[in-house]
């Protein structure tokens, strides 16, 4: 059981840095550093875009309007930390 909240605790430290990757190709895109002509690019904007807004989507229902500041990545960011300090401090140490 231990090795199974191992994985869950892996797949959500990858997550963060996809959601880390995502948002910085978002302002390289947004200040015209990359080129989303380029197929790489673009195949990996895709990739990132479609792993990263289910979970992101339903956070930016509930913010309010900021203007061009997109503070969604941060708080996911925040809740699967949270996650992980509850899988690690609560649930670990209980599991045989």
């Amino acid at each position: 059981m231990r090795a199974i909240l191992d994985i869950v605790i892996i797949v959500l430290d990858l997550y963060v840095w996809l959601l880390i990757a995502s948002a910085i190709l978002s302002w390289l895109i947004a200040f015209n550093v990359v080129n989303t002509r380029n197929q790489f690019v673009a195949a990996v904007a895709e990739f990132l875009y479609r792993i990263t807004e289910p979970a992101l989507a339903p956070i930016r229902r509930f913010l309010p309007n900021l203007g061009g500041l997109d503070i969604s990545p941060i708080i996911l960011i925040l809740i699967i930390m949270f996650a992980q300090r509850v899988i690690l401090y609560y649930i670990y140490p209980n599991v045989v």
